[in-house]
């Protein structure tokens, strides 16, 4: 694979990784609108290291304190508040990751690929999200999260894996709904994608270890340093846009996407 079409992956992966445009969606077009060859999964797993990283990094504050709260749960412990939260993020991920395992067993993953879902997830989910942002509430800060809104944004998520949905912009959605402010419920969903992202990379792992070579790992140095800048750069300014617009932007590009894939899918 040429370098022009890693940095593609991998600005692609990394831009849509945390706005509601679904990034699975985008590089699963990717391969069928370009002609380009298909990225395989050493590449998705390279992609989505990058991307976990630049949220590691932005949210450090919250990542070590869920980090030093894990060690507390894995002793049966739930007595401070990175223990709390990292109970919260374990409950928002088992939903996700068992879906997850039903589709790639049953092979169902696969048959979903298509543009025509990817079209009508682009338009449904971002109608859906449209509403929760202009109906929900924002009366709840991301410290008021709780087990039971957790459990909800985590059932929410799974059905991110219909692709075109977007995990952020689901994730984004439930927390509205619930209540959340804008940059709270954007704040929840990013740090649940820690964990689902490991998750989802270490399924994907099992298919390629021992298949990576010399120039597969320049391939994935390549990948993984640019889907971090990529990452980091979106992650940033959406969340300073938020303090000042809503997410009808992101509402706007993907009903326009969805036309144009239906129109491609359908003609």
């Amino acid at each position: 694979m040429t370098t022009f079409n890693l940095l593609l992956i991998a600005l692609i992966q990394g831009v849509t990784e945390f706005l509601p445009i679904s990034s699975s969606g985008h590089l699963i077009l990717l391969p069928s609108l370009t002609g380009l060859a298909d990225q395989g999964q050493i590449i998705d797993v390279a992609a989505h290291v990058g991307t976990l990283m630049a949220v590691i990094l932005y949210f450090w504050s919250d990542v070590r304190k869920a980090a030093y709260g894990t060690l507390r749960l894995l002793r049966g412990k739930v007595d401070t508040q990175g223990a709390f939260l990292a109970l919260c993020l374990l409950i928002a991920t088992i939903p996700v990751v068992l879906f997850g395992l039903f589709l790639k067993l049953t092979g169902l993953s696969d048959a979903m690929r298509g543009i025509a879902v990817i079209g009508w997830a682009m338009i449904i989910f971002g109608i859906v999200l449209y509403w929760a942002d202009q109906k929900g509430p924002m009366v709840k800060p991301a410290e008021a999260w709780s087990l039971k809104d957790a459990l909800k944004m985590g059932l929410w998520q799974a059905v991110a894996l219909i692709p075109g949905t977007s995990r952020s912009g689901i994730t984004i959605t439930a927390g509205r709904m619930l209540g959340y402010q804008r940059t709270d419920a954007a704040r929840l969903s990013m740090l649940m994608s820690i964990p689902t992202i490991i998750a989802s990379a270490a399924i994907l792992s099992l298919d390629v270890v021992g298949a990576a070579d010399a120039s597969a790992l320049r391939d994935i140095g390549i990948v993984v340093a640019m889907s971090f800048a990529a990452a980091l750069l979106a992650l940033t300014l959406m969340m300073r846009l938020l303090r000042a617009v809503s997410y009808t932007p992101y509402v706007i590009y993907r009903i326009a996407l969805g036309i144009v894939l239906l129109w491609i899918a359908y003609t």
